[in-house]
Parts: C-alpha cells; sequence; structure tokens
C-alpha cells in the first residue's frame, strides 16, 4: 500500500539505538497485572518498580505468543504501550481493539527492549453476547466413504461455549468442543450436507448457525473449484472495529479457499487461520498464507537478499495441489504519484520503479519461482500479492491514464514474461470497462508526501495495485476487486464492515 503508518515515539526512538549488548542487565524490577483477566474494552491496570528509573521507560503489550522482545530484542511492535518513568507507580493501558486471547506486558528500559522486570500475562475475554459470526457458512468439502474433519469453535464470538448437533445428516457428529467429524456415505456424494449447529453457556445464552459441508464421490477431485484472494489487511485489521470478527465473516460468507495475506502485523495469518479452523503460514510480520485445504510446505521468510516474498504447497486432496506465492513488494516510491503528479517521463518512471527496489524484487521473487513455473503442467502456481505498483495492462492507450499512452510497469511485466497470467485481466479484458481498482476505497484525497505535498487535497490517483496471477491448467472462470459494503473514507472508517485500505482480489479457478 503506497501509506506508512507512524510507529509509536518508543518505538520510532529504539529502533534508532545501537544493538543490545551480548549481556544484558538482569531484570530487577517488578511488574504486576492487578487483574489477569479483564473484558475487552476494559483497561489494564499494572502496578511496577524498578531501581532505574528513567523517563523513557516503558511497557508495552504484545501477544502471547506474538512478536514480543522474548530475547530483549526488538521483534515487532507493541498493541498497546505507556511510559513509565518513576520507580514505583501504576500504568493502565487501554484494551479498545484487542481481540480476546492471551497477551503478555514488559517492562522495558529507556525506548529500548532490555527487561525491566520478568513479564507479566493477562487474558483479555470477550465482552460480546454469543453468537456465530455469520448465520450461514460452508466448512471445507468432504469425500464419500473417507473420514472427514473440520471445526466451528472459532466462529462462535461471546463467552466460552459448548456445541451440539441440532438436526442434520446422521454422518455428521458435532463435538462439545465444535470439532465436525464423521464419514460421508456413497450416498451422500455430489450432496452438500445441512447441519444445524448450537452454541450454548453455562449461563443459558444460546445461538445457532448452519454449516455445509459439500461431498464429493470417491476419486473425484475433492476441490474442483478454487477461491483464491489476495488480501492487504492494513496493520492486520486493526484499523476498523471489531476487525478480526469482520475478517472472518467475510471470507466464510465468500466462500474463500486460500489467500495471501500482507500487513498481518506478526499473529494475524495465524488467528484468521485458527478462528476458521484452517492451515496456516505466518511469516515474520508481514507476510502470511491461510489456507481450507492443508499446506504441506512452506517457503523461505522473507530475506536481506532482497527476497520480498514466501510461499506454500496446499494440498487439495491425494492427487492435486497447487503452489501459492505471496510478495508486499516496496512501497516508495510511488509510481502513479510520479505520473500523475509530476509528469514525469516513462524513462523516469521506471527509473524510480527501480530504486523503489521493486524492479529488483519482482525480478528475485520470479527466480525463486522458476522450479515451480516450470512444474506448473503438474501443479499450478498462484502468485498473490500487493505489488505497490500498478499493471502495464492497464496503462494503455485506451485508458489514457494521467494522459500516458502506455507504461510497461515492471512488476506486471515480469510476471507476464514468465508465462504467467493476471487473472483480473482475464476475466476483464477491458481496462477501461472493467478497471478493478484496489488501492483505494477509503483514501479518495491524496494526503501528501512521496515527495508531492504540493498536490495534497487533490483526488487520489485510483489504480489496481493487488494481484493473482496464475500459471497451469486451470481456468479463471471469475475475478473481482471485493469489498464488504460501502466503505466510509479515512478518517470516518473506523465503523466499516471492510477492514482494509486496499480491495481485495478474488479469483474463482475451476481445477482442470
Amino acid at each position: 500500500m503506497p501509506r506508512f503508518v507512524s510507529l509509536t515515539a518508543a518505538l520510532l526512538a529504539a529502533l534508532a539505538l545501537p544493538a543490545l549488548p551480548a549481556h544484558a542487565a538482569a531484570p530487577d524490577g517488578t511488574l504486576t497485572v492487578r487483574t489477569p483477566s479483564v473484558k475487552a474494552g476494559e483497561p489494564v491496570e499494572f502496578s511496577y518498580s524498578t531501581p532505574r528509573p528513567d523517563a523513557k521507560n516503558w511497557i508495552g503489550l504484545y501477544n502471547d505468543p506474538g512478536d514480543g522482545p522474548v530475547d530483549q530484542k526488538y521483534v515487532g511492535p507493541s498493541l498497546k504501550w505507556v511510559y513509565i518513568p518513576a520507580a514505583a507507580g501504576a500504568a493502565t493501558l487501554p484494551t479498545d481493539g484487542l481481540e480476546p486471547g492471551n497477551y503478555v506486558a514488559y517492562a522495558l528500559a529507556k525506548d529500548g527492549y532490555e527487561w525491566l522486570a520478568s513479564p507479566a500475562k493477562l487474558k483479555i475475554v470477550s465482552s460480546e453476547p454469543l453468537h456465530f459470526v455469520t448465520g450461514d457458512f460452508p466448512l471445507r468439502n468432504a469425500r464419500a466413504k473417507s473420514p472427514y474433519a473440520a471445526t466451528v469453535k472459532g466462529t462462535v464470538r461471546g463467552p466460552e461455549a459448548t456445541f451440539r448437533k441440532v438436526n442434520g445428516p446422521e454422518w455428521v457428529r458435532i463435538g462439545e468442543d465444535g470439532a465436525v467429524t464423521g464419514t460421508p456415505p456413497a450416498s451422500a456424494s455430489a450432496k452438500a450436507a445441512a447441519v444445524t449447529v448450537e452454541a450454548r453457556t453455562d449461563t443459558g445464552e444460546r445461538t445457532t448457525a448452519t454449516v455445509r459441508i459439500r461431498v464429493r464421490p470417491p476419486g473425484a477431485p475433492l476441490v474442483p473449484q478454487l477461491k483464491a484472494m489476495s488480501w492487504n489487511l492494513w496493520h492486520g485489521g486493526s484499523q476498523v472495529k471489531g476487525g478480526r470478527e469482520k475478517q472472518v465473516k467475510f471470507l466464510l460468507d465468500r466462500d474463500v479457499d486460500v489467500v495471501g495475506l500482507q500487513e498481518t502485523s506478526s499473529t494475524s495469518a495465524k488467528e484468521l487461520a485458527e478462528a476458521l479452523g484452517w492451515d496456516h503460514y505466518q511469516a515474520g510480520a508481514d507476510l502470511g498464507v491461510i489456507s481450507r485445504y492443508p499446506i504441506v510446505a512452506r517457503g523461505p521468510l522473507p530475506s536481506e537478499s532482497g527476497l520480498a516474498g514466501v510461499n506454500a504447497r496446499i494440498k487439495l486432496d491425494d492427487r492435486h495441489e497447487v503452489a501459492l506465492w505471496n510478495v508486499h513488494l516496496g512501497y516508495t516510491p510511488y509510481g502513479p504519484y510520479d505520473a500523475c503528479f509530476g509528469g514525469w517521463s516513462v524513462d523516469r518512471l521506471l527509473a524510480r520503479e527501480a530504486e523503489s527496489k521493486r524492479t529488483e524484487q519482482i525480478q528475485r521473487v520470479m527466480s525463486a519461482m522458476s522450479g515451480d513455473l516450470a512444474a506448473s503442467g503438474r501443479t499450478p502456481v498462484l502468485l498473490t500479492g500487493d505489488f505497490n505498483a500498478p499493471s502495464h495492462l492497464d496503462w494503455t492507450p485506451a485508458t489514457q491514464r494521467c494522459g500516458y499512452d502506455s507504461v510497461p510497469w515492471p512488476t506486471s511485466v515480469a510476471p507476464e514474461q514468465a508465462g504467467m497470467k493476471d487473472s483480473y485481466r482475464v476475466a476483464h479484458p477491458d481496462p477501461v470497462a472493467a478497471p478493478g481498482i484496489t488501492w483505494s476505497p477509503i483514501y479518495t484525497t491524496f494526503t501528501g508526501g512521496y515527495g508531492h505535498d504540493a498536490h495534497t487535497g487533490e483526488p487520489e490517483p485510483q489504480d489496481r495495485i493487488d494481484f493473482v496471477h496464475y500459471k497451469g491448467d486451470i481456468e479463471v472462470t471469475s475475478s473481482e476487486a471485493v469489498v464488504e459494503g460501502a466503505p466510509a473514507p479515512i478518517p470516518n472508517h473506523q465503523d466499516n464492515a471492510w477492514t482494509s485500505d486496499h480491495a481485495a482480489v478474488l479469483t474463482t479457478f475451476a481445477m482442470n
């Protein structure tokens, strides 16, 4: 995304500090959570003491497990933080916007990551009434005469609950823990089982939903149609109220199978997958993959070599797999600003693409993908991502974007040269009739920066910078740039049903 959200003052200062010494001082203070379990939205109160007071000592709150400084070194940003300058005292952190779950707080020295005290663990519990995130949703496909397993546990919000089957086919069992199991008979082939599930609390709260399981015949492909999506989560979805529930609901309502995620904020891939009962690959603080079907291999994390992508191999059934690569390319400088505000020559635009590192990144990614691409006749290959750059298929004489006849944006040219196809443009060949804008449903006005402050307040150049490319024996049946509802623009976005500042790209493939 072509936006940079500032870190807290504490983290900016910390990032400027030299590395911690090999032998940091042992924690000699105390950190205590006054109430180790609080309801979401209520503040967390701490007591602390330290013989080393400093105006820049601070408490940071992190997911547990998550990206806290477990080795007294920076891993990822804190979710909430507050300075604790005194030798002893009390501190309060808000929990607004945090999901129910386990958390850990660290008392840290001088805007850095040296422990002042042993970490303190706490739990945030839901303050919501018991409810399913959506009332009717599909689970992963089943095969007749083969054991089946899924779960609905994470699709319920509110207090702790147990589950039971209200009605549905005899072969489906619902465990108290939300496990969905059974072996569909041959007679269930090519049918969708509809099961009513009830969740109930100890206090008598109840809620129900209908879950659907498509049953495939023995020997037939388990997943004849695959829905693949690229989704920039916008700091994990934390910028919108109730973001996690809205994300889970969206994925269930859209019946998505696999997602390449960007801006995962260290834990979102894991948390989304656990809520859905899916498999996941959480790759650092930015990239992730979640899949309704098993991930059987996971590729490299982003590295200092400039490789800005990760990969996962997804097993659809015993005979069919998909190789998925997911990228998040450099965000600055941003080509449409240089073109639309600067009016620069095409050669200068391409030089700026190289300056952004995107050109090098996509070249490295395509090189890393070469083995999978060569084998795409057997195993289809997908490339999802926020490319932070447009497509040459959209900047044409017909579109005349910002007055340009054509621009060969390298990040879209490279996949095409490697034999990949842009799924959205396969479904919608005319960029005039179907622009497929993904940046941005909520940034409608340019907010400055990127060397173009003189254009602050002008209309934001809208463009398509998120993609699902593919190669292999699969066929695009549909592809759309999708949002939920009608997102309100910045700064009135907090109540949006849509949790991102990008539109997602959702492509349905027929698996030949």
